[in-house]
């Protein structure tokens, strides 16, 4: 079981900078920001990226936890005091599980939704007008 974390970690990382690379650039310049047009949402292989990269991220601020509390409890063991030694570590262990755990379900809440709005695109259909109606009574009139 321990084995297995890693891995999916890895492979939704894997998937979403993959997905992520192919998601449509958007342009970068003075029209983009202008405000006739309001920034575009996210794109679902966006959705996708950034939550690989928020389980990464947590992954990441977990460990950075995790090895400063075994420091810290190491320089506590060498200085004889086994009693913060395990207070540091425990602590450690205790920020580093809320770290990663917090950036699994960041990561996994933005993986669904954009999963979900991959897999529903294809679904929700937009009926344009093909022949517009005319606006004035002139164009209206048969000649």
């Amino acid at each position: 079981m321990r084995s297995l974390i890693p891995i999916l970690l890895v492979a939704h990382l894997a998937f979403g900078l993959t997905a992520g690379a192919q998601a449509p650039s958007q342009p970068q310049g003075p029209s983009a920001s202008s405000p006739t047009n309001p920034p575009q949402p996210r794109s679902p292989g966006g959705d996708i990226g950034s939550g690989s990269g928020d389980i990464g991220k947590g992954a990441a601020k977990g460990t950075g936890k995790a090895a400063e509390g075994v420091g810290k409890g190491a320089g506590d063991l060498v200085t004889l005091h086994p009693v913060g030694a395990a207070e540091n570590v425990g602590k450690g262990a205790g920020e580093a599980g809320k770290d990663v755990g917090v950036g699994a379900a960041k990561g996994t809440g933005k993986i669904s939704k954009g999963a979900g709005r991959l897999v529903a695109k294809p679904f929700h259909h937009t009926k344009k007008d093909e022949n517009p109606t005319p606006t004035s009574a002139s164009q209206t009139a048969p000649q």
